[in-house]
């Protein structure tokens, strides 16, 4: 079995992408890393997940892997992107849709971007889910901005589907299966 090590603090993220791996690759486990990660403040998520992944190889960490994700609404000029988590702690839900008030364009996209150690290099994966802000919170499952974003494709928002429904549709779940493809394509070469 090959570990990998998720540097996160929130459970519910290693939960979700625990899940997630189990479920396409029993091959692999996820276990936290629980070490404080460097987060810069940047436009890009890319720029944010690889300085913090370097900060943690400059240091000595190997065999981890780390994420970093944004809502972005495109009536709201992609805010909160790389500014979700703040965003999120500071107005939360109710106060992305006090903003949208009388709003007719909800498009929004989540994007994830997952930085993996992997023989002292840095690699970075990204998922992109796109999908609309409802116009009120629905839902008791999952975590930050779920209750109000819905997938396309879907009537539910995420705060409404199990993890493993979820895990269909993330953007996360999409960054993480990349991972898994390209280590399992690296792993099978050293045999």
């Amino acid at each position: 079995m090959y570990v990998l090590r998720f540097v996160t603090r929130n459970k519910h993220k290693l939960e979700e992408v625990r899940a997630l791996v189990r479920s396409i690759a029993p091959e692999f486990d996820v276990e936290m890393l629980p070490v404080e990660k460097v987060e810069i403040q940047a436009e890009s998520l890319e720029e944010i997940a690889r300085f913090a992944a370097d900060w943690l190889l400059a240091r000595g960490y190997r065999n981890f892997f780390l994420e970093d994700a944004g809502l972005f609404i495109e009536a709201l000029g992609g805010f909160p992107g790389p500014f979700s988590s703040y965003v999120y702690k500071k107005l939360g839900c109710r106060g992305i849709l006090k903003l949208m008030s009388g709003v007719t364009n909800r498009r929004a996209y989540f994007k994830s971007v997952v930085a993996l150690e992997f023989g002292g290099r840095i690699y970075l994966f990204t998922g992109i889910v796109r999908g609309t802000i409802a116009y009120e919170e629905r839902g008791s499952h999952g975590f930050g901005f779920d209750p109000i974003f819905i997938p396309e494709g879907e009537i539910r928002t995420f705060a409404e589907m199990s993890t493993e429904e979820k895990n269909r549709y993330s953007h996360r779940a999409r960054a993480v299966r990349a991972m898994i493809e390209f280590l399992r394509s690296r792993l099978t070469r050293r045999v």
